[in-house]
């Protein structure tokens, strides 16, 4: 139809001028996305291009972030010597300090943000324990410490480890680090019914503790757990002493490295060159003379660590015992015999650390369900010593673990000394083992089952404490004839020595002894356990 004169046109204009406008507003979509498009894919792709047109090529192949903290045992992990040997592997390492936030490792390892980690066994169990989960494997012992650690009071306080067994004594230390380890370890062994439930006083760091110490009033029972150079400090106050420290354990403030599950199953072999780099760099220095004090001296000053003096680095390398690769072997059980030096395995070691952890209830129950094994992956070295690897030649020649001892040696302690009377007498008490009942029957020194049952775990656990000499005191009834009585005591006690012996517990390291005053009832009817050492 063809409008005619007069007809309105307004309704006509007003669909084209719609129409316009969704036309309009169609295109300018358009235009917003391709301009996104351009913005966030074309210029990137575009100046991706660019960088790698007018760039080079990397001479990495794989990157890998390792997560630790500032302590010196890592010093290694943060070297050029570490990061050298690496780049000649075409691998990347970048070393995060997450200031020994153990949980946050823990939960980059699981996310995947991080693929190594270093840990304390201890700390590893833990935090495993609260995520739930283990995402991680232990692929090598870094070191382990060996007198860095120590619990020190004043003497007009407390003498000894035993003097702990008071409702009103407390021990200051560091949460959630090897300081707190170290007086789990003490709880855990040592016959203390009397301490409090709430014997932990919390502190930011060694250095709070240290202040603490100074501060603090020297007839109040508290003990306080140092790391050097705080340790060397406090014992430079008048009165002040070493209860006990982490020279005297063995096989429980122990760094490992751990690698992230599913990295080390899809890419063992960077896991492998990490291990190996890592051992030809800590011989390497470990060789160089004063190469362990020069390297922890410049370790310090690249965390920001506190400025140390000559004597400072000195103490803490001295308490500190990087592990070389024949006592990782050893540690892995993938040698035996004389090989294994008397090292604890992997395998002991997470079985002694969870019992201290539960025994003081850290944890309340073990997160591994018994299967420690699950907990470290033992290939990884099986495989450098099939390959006969030592990290002190270029080539991989070496023909067996005996063949280097001119290179590298499983370090072992000596053996105690035997004692003559008049030296066990001089002996500094430490206290008294936390031990079940030794009992025998009525007017009997024949052990029963249980009773050796018992004796065969004190046994193990003497093991862990190598520096230390035991006085076995026998207990008998306080009725009855003094003489007999004196007699049947003596009796017990060597009963439960001679059963020690047979568990492998030197004969030099032990003493017999009567109690001197007997107790009535069945009380009595024990055998106990007293530690001393040679002083400090």
């Amino acid at each position: 139809m063809i409008p005619q004169p007069g007809w309105p046109s307004l309704p006509m204009n007003e669909g084209r001028a719609k129409g316009w406008l969704i036309a309009a507003v169609i295109w300018c979509i358009i235009l917003a996305l391709l301009g996104a498009a351009y913005k966030f894919w074309v210029h990137p792709h575009l100046a991706k291009k660019l960088k790698e047109a007018t760039g080079s090529a990397s001479h990495y192949r794989n990157e890998i972030v390792l997560a630790a903290d500032s302590f010196s045992g890592y010093c290694v992990l943060r070297s050029e010597a570490f990061k050298q040997q690496l780049r000649e592997r075409g691998i990347k390492v970048s070393v995060t300090d997450d200031k020994a936030d153990y949980t946050a490792r823990l939960e980059a390892l699981r996310a995947g943000r991080v693929q190594l980690a270093a840990f304390t066994i201890d700390s590893l169990i833990v935090a495993g324990a609260k995520a739930g989960d283990f995402p991680a494997s232990i692929v090598l012992v870094i070191d382990e410490t060996q007198g860095g650690d120590a619990l020190v009071a004043y003497e007009k306080a407390l003498g000894s480890v035993q003097d702990l067994n008071d409702p009103a004594a407390r021990i200051v230390l560091t949460p959630n680090s090897p300081s707190e380890f170290l007086a789990r370890v003490v709880l855990a062994h040592f016959s203390l019914p009397r301490l409090q439930e709430n014997w932990m006083v919390s502190a930011d760091g060694a250095g709070e503790v240290y202040r603490q110490f100074r501060a603090g009033n020297s007839a109040e029972k508290k003990a306080y757990v140092l790391w050097e150079p705080y340790v060397s400090r406090a014992l430079q106050q008048p009165g002040a002493r070493v209860l006990l420290d982490s020279g005297k354990l063995k096989g429980y403030i122990v760094d490992v490295l751990v690698a992230q599950r599913e990295f080390l199953r899809d890419k063992p072999e960077l896991v492998r060159g990490v291990v190996e780099a890592y051992a030809r760099a800590a011989y390497r220095y470990a060789s160089e003379p004063d190469g362990m004090a020069k390297l922890v001296a410049e370790d310090a000053r690249q965390t920001g660590a506190e400025s140390l003096d000559a004597a400072q680095v000195k103490r803490i390398v001295e308490g500190i015992q990087w592990k070389n690769t024949l006592e990782n072997y050893a540690h892995f059980g993938v040698v035996s015999g004389v090989e294994q030096g008397g090292l604890p395995t992997m395998e002991d070691m997470i079985a002694n650390i969870m019992d201290v952890l539960l025994k003081t209830k850290a944890i309340a129950n073990d997160p591994l369900g018994g299967k420690h094994t699950s907990l470290f992956y033992d290939r990884v070295l099986s495989e450098l010593r099939a390959a006969r690897f030592h990290p002190g030649q270029g080539l991989n020649v070496l023909s067996g673990v005996g063949a280097a001892a001119n290179v590298e040696t499983v370090r072992q302690q000596q053996e105690l000394p035997p004692l003559q009377p008049e030296e066990w007498n001089k002996l500094r008490p430490v206290g008294e083992l936390r031990v079940a009942p030794i009992s025998f029957a009525r007017a009997s020194a024949s052990l029963n089952l249980d009773s050796e049952r018992e004796l065969q775990d004190l046994a193990r656990r003497l093991k862990t404490f190598p520096r230390f000499y035991v006085r076995v005191i026998g207990h008998a009834r306080a009725e009855g004839d003094p003489d007999a009585n004196r007699a049947l005591a003596a009796s017990r006690a060597e009963a439960a020595e001679g059963y020690l012996i047979t568990q492998g517990v030197s004969a030099r390291r032990l003493r017999t002894e009567t109690a001197p005053t007997a107790i009535s009832g069945g009380e009595a009817q024990a055998v106990s356990f007293a530690v001393g050492q040679q002083a400090y």
